[in-house]
């Protein structure tokens, strides 16, 4: 019989496959985002960030030793990154491959969720704040020009936040139990990463 915690973490997982028939990333539009509220709500139908922001918080949780400050570098490493860029995109900096990067930063943090690679933190914050870059710089570029584009920021990480702590908590759930659970997360992350990929180089 499953614990409490694990069908919450099933069902957790199950949502965020169903929130494939939603809309990624590429194709969403600036006036689409008009304050914090709207900030807040978009990353949560972006398949695409939203994938990757809970699957950093799944990673950390998963190859943390135990809990601590171990568990943040990872996320906070994201949010942080994802900042700077948003702050590259709204001052119209030329960023190359941003969509590229974006779907291949869902292809690597879904094999780090099958794997559960362990490295120090300053290289987990590193590694996921390299791709949190793109992930702000296409934020940054839709915001430009928007008179509200500080607050709409605000809710994207607040919103950010949000979604690494559900993944810190569902992978703490997981990481002694039901390892399948975890592991056909990550694969279907890299998949869908994989998936994009495919079509920006195609």
């Amino acid at each position: 019989m499953l614990s409490t915690r694990t069908k919450s973490a099933l069902f957790l997982i199950a949502s965020s496959a169903l929130s494939m028939s939603a809309s990624a990333h590429t194709g969403v539009e600036t006036h689409s985002h008009s304050g914090f509220t709207s900030g807040f709500v978009h990353p949560l139908f972006g398949l695409d960030h939203l994938a990757a922001m809970v699957a950093v918080g799944l990673w950390s949780a998963l190859a943390a030793r135990k809990a601590g400050s171990e568990l943040l570098w990872g996320p906070v490493g994201f949010a942080a990154m994802l900042l700077a860029g948003a702050v590259l995109g709204l001052q119209g900096v030329a960023v190359p491959a941003v969509e590229p990067m974006i779907a291949a930063s869902l292809l690597v943090t879904g094999l780090l969720v099958v794997s559960r690679l362990r490295v120090p933190g300053l290289v987990a914050a590193l590694g996921v704040g390299v791709f949190a870059v793109f992930h702000g710089v296409a934020h940054g570029y839709e915001l430009a020009g928007s008179n509200s584009a500080w607050q709409t920021l605000a809710g994207m990480l607040a919103a950010t936040v949000l979604l690494h702590g559900a993944g810190l908590a569902t992978g703490w759930a997981l990481r002694n139990r039901t390892v399948w659970v975890a592991r056909a997360a990550g694969v279907g992350v890299a998949a869908f990463g994989g998936a994009l990929l495919l079509q920006q180089v195609a």
